[in-house]
Order: structure tokens, then sequence, then C-alpha cells
């Protein structure tokens, strides 16, 4: 597979560099340093082809990982690899996957590299397993045979993502369905273009070996059952944990897994039809020549009343030549921030079926220059819990575990505002 591996910083330094095969030198390596990531083009071309040899990258926080090969690989697992690494780097590395936290780990990343890399092949990638017996300092624990046979076989078996023998007083599984909205209207308030991306986090406190399965109002699923009034949600782009059991999700579309212990995402989605706006904006911009602009801008919330909305930002642009404003708003503060460009409105809490106006008036300072203003559109920052913007619910979740305990069941819905944008 790759013949080295590279994590280089944004001048195109080599902060750490693992050779697995000889058929690519130290020196070819350097050229792709110094004529791809110093030049800042390595953004422009993720497989890069220099004398033979091939370069295939991903940057994060201006670290550029990279797999050099010299044979014909199959690039798109080499990049799921890399950002599997960048993955487990973050596990051991606190969330954290910068400069500064690679250098102070180099001891504990070389011998990473060693354990889930064998002559170019990957081996064990999974955190879990590897914390089992290589510390936080980059050493080895001094561990039983009987430990190293158990590892070996949760590395290699079915179940690679979780232990054995894990035991919890109390069983529970917690699962977020959080979704991000992006939105662009038209100055009319017509949907130009509108998505949801989603994803299902899971939080596993469960017993021994247990298996779960996790169903949706799926369109697919639910057309099957003749007596559901519920036609379903049309999911888009589903991309899974490797947990997931792929044969029985085409057969009945539910989700069959074994969970890794502890926080995991289970899967990603996207659905671009129907998509429920959380909420509705209607501007007035009224321009008075160069001198004034006044502003009437009402915001409804379109979710039920029952629910509501937390940390409210509604960003209302204006031209950078303001001076004097004056706003008024019943609920919420909104003030003028220079440095924004635009008068910001927060709102705490906004309650479901409700609307709110702000209106204001803002002097314009004569400029030298007629410069046009280019009218950026309006934004909008939400929170909403207990709402999805598709559609989606969770229909199901059964644990079946051979000891036959009864966990507890935690269920949670949030939508948040991705890109929301109202045109002037």
């Amino acid at each position: 597979m790759a013949s080295s591996i590279l994590l280089l910083n944004a001048r195109g330094e080599v902060l750490i560099y693992r050779s697995y095969r000889d058929d690519v030198s130290r020196t070819e390596v350097s050229q792709f340093c110094t004529q791809v990531v110093a030049a800042k083009e390595a953004s422009e071309r993720p497989i890069v082809t220099l004398n033979g040899v091939h370069y295939i990258h991903i940057t994060q926080n201006t670290i550029t990982l990279v797999a050099a090969s010299a044979s014909n690989v199959n690039t798109a697992m080499i990049i799921q690899f890399l950002y599997k690494l960048i993955d487990l780097f973050k596990a051991y590395f606190s969330g954290e996957f910068d400069e500064v936290s690679i250098r102070k780990h180099y001891v504990l990343i070389y011998e990473l590299l060693d354990e889930i890399i064998d002559f170019g092949l990957p081996q064990i990638t999974e955190p879990e397993v590897l914390k089992q017996f290589i510390t936080q300092g980059g050493i080895k624990k001094d561990v039983k045979e009987e430990q190293i046979i158990g590892a070996l076989i949760q590395a290699t078996g079915a179940t690679s993502w979780r232990a054995e023998g894990i035991k919890y007083k109390r069983n529970e599984v917690y699962i977020d369905i959080v979704e991000n909205v992006n939105v662009l209207l038209s100055s009319k308030g017509t949907v130009l273009r509108s998505d949801v991306s989603g994803q299902v986090v899971v939080k596993s406190q469960l017993s021994y070996m247990p298996e779960c399965k996790f169903g949706m109002n799926d369109k697919l699923a639910m057309a099957s059952e003749t007596q559901s009034m519920d036609k379903g949600i049309s999911i888009d782009d589903i991309k899974f944990h490797q947990c997931v059991r792929l044969g029985k999700f085409d057969k009945d579309r539910a989700i069959t897994f074994i969970p890794p212990d502890g926080i995991f995402e289970l899967m990603t989605y996207r659905v671009t039809e129907n998509i429920n706006l959380p909420f509705k904006i209607m501007p007035i911009y009224q321009e008075y020549g160069n001198a004034k602009i006044e502003i009437s801008l009402k915001i409804k919330s379109m979710f039920d009343r029952n629910l509501f909305s937390t940390n409210v930002v509604i960003k209302i642009p204006i031209p950078r030549n303001t001076g004097k404003t004056n706003i008024f708003v019943v609920t919420g503060k909104a003030k003028y921030e220079p440095e924004q460009s635009a008068i910001m409105w927060r709102i705490r809490r906004f309650p479901g079926d409700s609307e709110y106006t702000m209106r204001g008036s803002v002097n314009l300072v004569a400029t030298s220059t007629e410069k046009v203003w280019s009218k950026p559109p309006i934004s909008i920052d939400f929170q909403v819990p207990m709402f999805t913007a598709s559609g989606l619910r969770v229909r199901f979740l059964r644990v079946i575990e051979k000891s036959n305990y009864k966990p507890i069941k935690w269920i949670r819905y949030i939508t948040k505002a991705g890109t929301y944008q109202h045109r002037i």
C-alpha cells in the first residue's frame, strides 16, 4: 500500500517521516514537500504524481498527511486510512491535532505508526484496542500473554471495535440526532437551495456483547408497512460506521450493529426533499440615497409552540460607512457591531410559533469613493432541541443481549443552523 507516511506543516517541513518500503527515497519525498506543500498547491490536487511516485494527501489544521507510493494503489482506501489516522491521533491527543501536539508526542506517533502499519499495509486502527498496550507516553505496557491474545482477537475478529467482558452496573444507550440545515432564500423569500446534513451519534454504556437494532422513518422502510399512514422521508448519501451490518440494512432498512463502547458516530446522512424550515425571515430595506437606510425585519419560528430555540443570533448586514444607528427591539438585544459590519440581534430563547420584529435606522457617512454596497445576505444562527428539519424520527431501538438485561434508552433531537441565509 504505502511506501512511507509523512506529516508536514504548512511550510512543507517534515514533522514525521516513517518509511515502510525502500522503493521511495527521502530525496523523492522532499520534492513533494517543496514543489507542492510549500508552494501552497496541496489543497488543489489531493493526488500528485512526481517522477513516478504517487503522493496521496489530506490537510487538516495546517497539517498535511501524506502517503507516498511507487505502485498502483487504491487511492480511496489510502485517503480513508489517512482520515482514520487523524481520528486516532485526536483520541490520543485529547482531541487536538496541530503542530504543537505533534511535536509534543513524537515518540508516541512513531510507536503508533509502527503498530498500525506493517510493510505499508494497515493493521490495527481502533483507538480503544491500541490504548490497551500503547500508553500516552508512547511506551508499550507490560501486558500478560492472554491480554495480548485478547487484543489480537479483538483487532482481527468480527468485532474489532469492541472488547470482550465490558460490564456496567447500569446499562444505558443514548442516541443524538444532530442536523445542520442549510438554506438560501431569495430577496422575495423563495427557497433557492435547501438541504439537511445530519449525523446519528451514539453513546453506548452497555455490558457484554449486545446487538442493537435501530429503525427510522425511512421512505423505503415505511413503504413495506401497508398499515402505516406515515410515508416517511427520503434519505440520501448515507455513510455508516463499520459496526453496521450492511447486508441486513439492504434487506429491511433497519440498522443492526454491535456498538463500540463509548461515544461514536453511527451514521451520517443528507436530505434534500421536503425540508421543514425552522425560521421565516421577512426583511425590508429602504434606502434614502447615500445618506440613510431604514430597516424592518420580522422573524417567525415555524416549529411547534411547545418547542423553543436557543441562542438565536441574526446578523443583519449594513454598509461599512455607517455612522449613527437607532435600533429598537422588544425581545432580545440588538446593537451595531462595526467589526461585523452588521447589526447583531441576539435572542436567548425563541418559542415556537412566535414572531418578533426589529426596526432601525442607519445614518451613513459620506465617503470619497462612490462604491456600491454589495448587500451581503442576512444570516441566522440557532439551535432547536427536539426538532428535526428533515422530519427524521427514530421508530424503534431494540437491544438484545443473551443475559437479557433491560437497558435505559435515551433519544434526543437537535437542529442547528448550517448556512442559513436570506438575500436582501
